[in-house]
């Protein structure tokens, strides 16, 4: 069935502002519980799991953030086709208070020295919950944030998703600094490392009352003015829109992996290969990830003006071409040269976070976005997101060639642009709607006065 535009009503600049707000915030709420757990990692292992074996805890610990991690395709099976049943906004509701709710509940849970094997029990039930819920934010905001921004500043609007998932990432890492700062080791252990986890419910709440303050996506309201609400948005995306899932596997893996490498495991291969201390690979880290918060938007931007495949393309490429000669500087040991690595590798990220998700959004129609953006993303990052320090570590250990990481990244690098040349340019046109697929939404289906927000 043939697409077309979809014309919508012009929607308020202050709306989409807090459009803007509302999508992001439920990001940032995600990451931050993210990051947290896995920064708080070797204390949760003494909390949750006997004192007997320090080692078995942490891989246990971590064995439950992998857990987690998989759980998050199930959810977005289930709240990227509810979001184009029921609508954005509702979904984004459920998920945000669900996410805040499981990352409290944490904060709260009893310890290994209080109830025993209940605890890690409990712990990784929390997880579950979280990691199903959080498998319908990254589609449901994308979406959301897709449909209130204007056309000729979507790339700009929909960055804004990225950044708050790195500014999680950054102030996570700023929380459990200032909690190691201001408490004794023996205190965080005893309680301290509740208080991250209980900083996100507030501002899960504060996300919740943004978004049911906001009124569905002009899109979405459009198909039910029309009565073109799909009725099996699965169904209906896994039949007619295998093509566009296709080519968001291959822009996912790029940014899975280029995301993970360089703000996660060079950490453990910086104390590991290059012999740095953790608090100047955290240093290094923080570098990286300020780079590529700020560089977001504004390529976001540029990609509103430029398009969205030249900026793909040149992150592609840039992987493909500069890794193996950034891991060969990385490895001279320069402090200087480190950073300058890090530095480039935060630009390189920069150019595909601020373009996937807008790029991805503008290949689906209406009817089934939520569902392929969901899929898309968290089928993609089960299998490559959270194996990345694992596969990495033994496959460095298995061939004793420290380059590892550089060859990854210049496989996804290839990928990521062998899959852009087969996409058409997006930026500044109209969503894509698909026309009605049953007589009787051919029937009830009409115009709809206005046009696109410029």
């Amino acid at each position: 069935m043939e697409s077309r535009e979809q014309v919508v009503p012009q929607v308020d600049p202050a709306l989409i502002r807090r459009s803007i707000i509302g999508g992001a915030v439920g990001v940032w709420v995600h990451w931050f519980d993210w990051a947290v757990y896995a920064y708080l990692a070797t204390t949760l292992a003494a909390v949750f799991f006997p004192n007997e074996n320090p080692t078995a805890g942490l891989l246990s610990v971590f064995a439950i953030f992998a857990v987690s991690f998989v759980v998050r395709p199930l959810g977005g099976f289930f709240f990227g086709p509810l979001g184009d049943k029921i609508g954005r906004r509702t979904t984004l509701a459920v998920v945000i208070i669900t996410m805040g709710a499981a990352t409290t509940a944490v904060g709260l849970l009893p310890t290994y020295s209080s109830v025993g094997i209940l605890a890690p029990i409990l712990l990784v039930t929390v997880r579950l919950v979280q990691g199903f819920a959080a498998g319908g934010e990254f589609g449901g905001a994308a979406a959301f944030l897709a449909e209130y921004s204007p056309r000729r500043h979507r790339g700009f609007g929909v960055s804004w998703l990225e950044s708050s998932s790195l500014l999680g990432f950054l102030t996570a890492s700023l929380a459990v600094f200032l909690l190691n700062s201001a408490l004794t080791e023996e205190a965080v252990t005893a309680w301290g490392w509740r208080i991250p986890f209980l900083i996100a419910g507030p501002m899960a709440v504060v996300g919740l009352y943004i978004r049911l303050k906001l009124e569905d996506t002009p899109n979405f309201r459009v198909l039910e003015q029309t009565n073109e609400v799909s009725q099996a948005p699965l169904r209906e995306l896994l039949r007619q829109d295998w093509k566009q899932l296709l080519q968001m596997t291959g822009i996912e893996i790029l940014q899975h992996v280029s995301f993970y490498i360089v703000l996660v495991y060079l950490l453990t291969y910086q104390t590991q290969e290059l012999g740095l201390s953790s608090g100047s690979a955290a240093m290094l880290s923080t570098i990286t990830s300020i780079v590529a918060m700020v560089l977001v938007p504004l390529f976001g931007a540029l990609s509103d003006r430029v398009g969205r495949k030249p900026l793909l393309i040149a992150s592609g490429l840039g992987f493909l071409l500069l890794s193996y000669p950034a891991f060969l500087l990385m490895r001279t040991g320069d402090l200087g040269a480190i950073i300058l690595v890090q530095t480039g590798l935060g630009i390189l990220l920069a150019l595909i976070l601020s373009t996937h998700a807008v790029a991805m959004s503008e290949i689906f129609p209406t009817r089934v976005r939520q569902a392929g953006l969901s899929l898309g993303y968290q089928v993609t990052a089960a299998i490559f997101a959270g194996t990345v320090p694992y596969l990495m570590t033994y496959l460095i250990s298995a061939t004793g060639n420290p380059y590892v990481p550089a060859f990854y990244l210049m496989f996804v690098g290839l990928v990521g642009v062998g899959t852009t040349l087969t996409l058409r340019e997006t930026a500044g046109l109209p969503l894509p709607q698909r026309e009605p697929v049953t007589p009787v939404q051919e029937t009830a289906g009409g115009a709809v006065s206005g046009s696109e927000s410029e």
